[in-house]
């Protein structure tokens, strides 16, 4: 198969639009060919007039290791171009960072979660362009998670930089679909297209999404891997808590959660007892890890791995959001005053809790505290949103 960067280098025809334009990049370290060249180099390569560049949150380079972690503007040594950031003084590009080009080509790697800021660097852009008159082209890469929506439907007011419209965390949708969605959405009038993969199968194992002729390359710091682009629906919510998301470790966001006060087995034989069939679709195993930084940083955790990975993994059983809403909840069972929630400034939003924030609204929070609220209870609210979600965007689905 074949990722939009590729069709447009191998294409002249594709190019052609691009001839006697300024052209900018918004890239990281996973904006790559298919032969792992980076994409500035190629286009240059190519000929195309590349005059700037951008880089999403954790920087064009992915050095910047957390949240809140800004990126300073920079000129490429090597071609002598701006470098700026979109995670640093402005998250919204300015009206000089967008006169600096005509046509706009975003190449980012996602991993198909609202909460994965490189869709709301996405909206942006297109409104930022929009406003000047200027083309944002989208060069697709896969939704590594595959097409499967779960999650409640962020609530209008509650937008952040890890909500960029009423959408599910996990949404389905490829970063050009997304695009597609959003000039629909806010009546966007704008010159937007989408180079298209080619060969893209999201619904063909064992990738499901990733194709199996395609290495994996980190498209932020603790995206390690294939397991952790499936599981971080859930895993995410992590960064909400008090509890261990696994930075500091060598697989961050691939663990239900870790504590040195938490026993695994006990919350994992809560969490079967409440509902089964939200563990389908994984393994879990009882793990224990000590973080070289972060939270509960040099103290041992008792904690849960997740292997939505191999043998152990169901494309169509798993669902990560239920997994990790369903962790919560066997611990707050289990230990009613246990801190679960993390009170703290989360991407630049200082009002809300950090969980509030992640969801979209207080549903799930509300949900886990609430000790009469079943499994039941949460999954109709969700079902109800996923299955609304499916039907919004059916008629933009590219593949």
């Amino acid at each position: 198969m074949k990722f939009g960067i590729d069709r447009l280098l191998a294409d002249p025809a594709l190019r052609k639009p691009l001839e006697g334009r300024r052209v900018a990049l918004v890239a990281h370290p996973a904006s790559l060919t298919e032969g792992l060249v980076h994409s500035l180099d190629a286009l240059i390569a190519a000929g195309v007039n590349v005059t700037s560049a951008f880089g999403p949150q954790h920087g064009l380079k992915g050095d910047k290791q957390d949240n809140m972690v800004e990126t300073a503007d920079e000129r490429d040594p090597q071609y002598g171009i701006p470098v700026f950031s979109l995670y640093g003084e402005v998250r919204r590009p300015s009206a000089a960072m967008i006169d600096t080009a005509d046509v706009f080509l975003f190449d980012l790697q996602d991993l198909g979660c609202r909460i994965y800021t490189f869709v709301t660097t996405l909206l942006y852009l297109i409104e930022a362009a929009a406003a000047q008159g200027k083309a944002v082209w989208v060069l697709d890469r896969p939704n590594s998670a595959g097409r499967p929506v779960e999650g409640t439907t962020l609530l209008v007011g509650q937008e952040s930089f890890v909500g960029a419209g009423p959408m599910p965390m996990r949404h389905g949708l490829t970063l050009g679909e997304m695009g597609q969605w959003f000039v629909r959405h806010h009546g966007i009038d704008i010159d937007y297209r989408v180079i298209a993969m080619e060969g893209w199968q999201p619904d063909a194992g064992p990738g499901f999404g990733w194709p199996q002729d395609r290495i994996w390359i980190n498209p932020s710091p603790n995206a390690a891997n294939l397991n952790m682009a499936r599981v971080y629906a859930g895993t995410v919510m992590l960064e909400g808590t008090t509890l261990s998301e696994g930075r500091g470790t060598t697989r961050p966001l691939e663990v239900l959660f870790g504590a040195p006060d938490v026993d695994a087995r006990a919350v994992r034989a809560e969490m079967e007892r409440l509902a089964p069939q939200w563990l389908a679709g994984c393994a879990l195993r009882e793990c224990w890890f000590e973080p070289t930084f972060h939270k509960h940083q040099g103290k041992l955790c008792s904690g849960l791995m997740v292997h939505a990975e191999g043998p152990f993994y169901d494309h169509e059983a798993f669902r990560p959001w239920r997994l990790q809403a369903l962790a919560f909840k066997a611990i707050r069972n289990l230990a009613a005053d246990y801190p679960i929630w993390r009170d703290f400034p989360y991407e630049y939003e200082f009002d809300r809790l950090a969980i509030d924030v992640i969801n979209g609204g207080p549903a799930l929070r509300e949900w886990v505290d609430d000790r009469a609220a079943l499994p039941g209870d949460l999954e109709a609210i969700a079902a109800n949103d996923e299955a609304a979600w499916r039907a919004e965007v059916a008629d933009i689905l590219l593949y």
